[in-house]
């Protein structure tokens, strides 16, 4: 029988609050200190893991203090920190490039708008709602594999396109709890709702699961 729109919030709402008891402190894993290091570390992040991240960002913000340290350097004094990453060169390249933008049209101050983010180089949209709704309050819910997937999973969509899914998380969810949904998901992603072999056993939304794709054999 077809949901409406009042019963997809509904359970949309109620998995939320499930997925939240259980993972009661799930938050940005990236390792940062304001908008900016975020910048960096989300930049860097792309098909690599936060904890990758996690281990060049001390010395690379050490070497490199402020935006302002990033915008005069060349792109191959940032490669020689980041090297165990993969795509480094081209990461490197666009780390520097932001920061000169954000220097000469920004006043050395990240924006706070999708829009301008999205304009930086390597900054896309998944990036910008990041560093908006981490950063500067504003409701967004970033669409990375893990958060696509569950939702995937859950039934609470059935887009590929992060951009819809983004839109339809959006619309299901109250805007004051669309980043707490993010970090959410990405914890029950990453630690139960695995990509190969989900732990269906130890979820606490299995009740609720469509178990779209997955193979309840295993």
């Amino acid at each position: 029988m077809t949901m409406s729109a009042r019963e997809k919030k509904t359970r949309a709402l109620r998995i939320l609050d499930a997925l939240v008891e259980r993972f009661p402190d799930a938050r940005c894993e990236l390792d940062h200190e304001g908008p900016w290091q975020l910048l960096v570390a989300v930049v860097l992040s792309a098909q690599a893991t936060d904890v990758s991240v996690n281990k060049v960002t001390p010395r690379l913000f050490g070497a490199f203090p402020t935006v302002q340290h990033f915008a005069a350097a060349n792109a191959v004094d940032v490669e020689a920190f980041i090297q165990s990453i993969g795509l480094f060169r081209n990461k490197a390249k666009n780390v520097v490039g932001a920061a000169r933008k954000i220097v000469g049209e920004h006043g050395g101050l990240v924006p706070a708008e999708r829009e301008a983010l999205e304009a930086l180089p390597g900054v896309g949209a998944k990036s910008a709602a990041v560093i908006v709704a981490n950063c500067f309050g504003v409701p967004a819910i970033a669409v990375d594999t893990h958060v696509g997937r569950v939702s995937r999973r859950l039934g609470l969509t059935r887009h590929t396109d992060p951009d819809k899914v983004e839109a339809e998380l959006t619309s299901l969810l109250p805007r004051e709890r669309l980043l707490q949904a993010h970090h959410t998901l990405i914890f029950q992603g990453r630690r139960i709702c695995e990509s190969r072999k989900p732990r269906c056993s130890a979820c606490p939304v299995a009740g609720e699961c469509n178990k779209v794709d997955v193979d309840v054999s295993v």
